[in-house]
């Protein structure tokens, strides 16, 4: 993952780049010059005030431009965190819409809205949850944590989504990522992260986690083969059998055992060799 002054630094490269490209046009003219203007300030000096701290507002030609450059600078290097937040969000549409439609409809996902709870290493007690037995989604998580060296501090802010709302809902998929690796006990690297994505893309429809399969291509032959032959079957039927995952509060299941989510949910593991040994699994339906 990229470090966060990295990202921040791509992140308000890239908005530079947006914001100066209209001023790279040529003049040919003085009519021109007076068309370039004019379009300046369409696109720059009626810009519209952020609505949330961190927004950058985007023209319709900057979101796409920056929509097309993300998509392929997260091709060519996997680990730039920003330009991958950044595809998410440039790209997520209509999905967003849907995704708070369904949470709406969810008595989970009506108090998740309205309550707007972040994850992070200061609203998560990493030692009691380290406390809890084993088997249960608090112990699974924090030894998930543990396992991979991965910290609840690692993910984006959204910077991109218009609407306050909306953009949280995208933050809360984003910060509710690692829940998924620890539900499934999938490891940290490239293979079972594009075989989440593919979980995610069946189970949330983000136009970004099918893009990303793209990266199958950076694979070994036999690891391309099992993904596409295996993995990406079981993330299609499970992901589209399962409740969508986005109108979970897990930070009230800590408790509660990790093969009971797993049924409630309608989730089952996958084929092996991609996860984290644990106890016990939960059968396929």
């Amino acid at each position: 993952m990229s470090p966060v002054s990295g990202s921040c630094r791509g992140i308000r490269g890239w908005h530079r780049i947006c914001n100066n490209t209209v001023l790279a046009l040529p003049a040919a003219s003085s009519s021109g010059s007076i068309t370039n203007r004019k379009l300046h300030s369409v696109h720059t000096g009626s810009r519209p005030q952020p609505a949330y701290p961190g927004h950058i507002p985007l023209s319709p030609f900057e979101n796409t431009l920056l929509a097309v450059g993300s998509a392929l600078m997260s091709l060519i290097d996997t680990r730039r965190a920003d330009m991958v937040a950044a595809c998410g969000e440039t790209t997520a549409g209509s999905t967003l819409i849907k995704l708070r439609d369904i949470m709406l409809e969810s008595p989970e996902g009506r108090r998740i809205l309205k309550e707007r709870p972040r994850i992070n290493s200061q609203t998560l007690d990493l030692e009691k949850l380290r406390s809890l037995p084993e088997n249960t989604f608090g112990r699974a998580y924090v030894g998930w944590l543990d396992t991979c060296k991965v910290t609840p501090d690692s993910r984006e802010p959204v910077h991109y989504i218009d609407d306050p709302e909306l953009a949280y809902v995208m933050q809360r998929y984003r910060e509710t990522h690692d829940f998924y690796h620890a539900l499934f006990g999938f490891k940290v690297s490239a293979l079972p992260e594009l075989a989440l994505k593919a979980f995610e893309f069946s189970n949330l429809g983000f136009p970004m986690t099918a893009l990303s399969l793209g990266a199958s291509l950076r694979l070994k032959s036999p690891q391309r083969a099992r993904l596409w032959t295996e993995f990406v079957p079981w993330a299609m039927r499970c992901g589209s059998h399962a409740t969508c995952l986005l109108t979970v509060y897990w930070e009230e299941r800590w408790e509660q055992d990790l093969d009971g989510i797993k049924k409630e949910l309608g989730v089952w593991d996958p084929p092996p060799g991609i996860t984290i040994p644990r106890p016990s699994h939960a059968d396929s339906p």
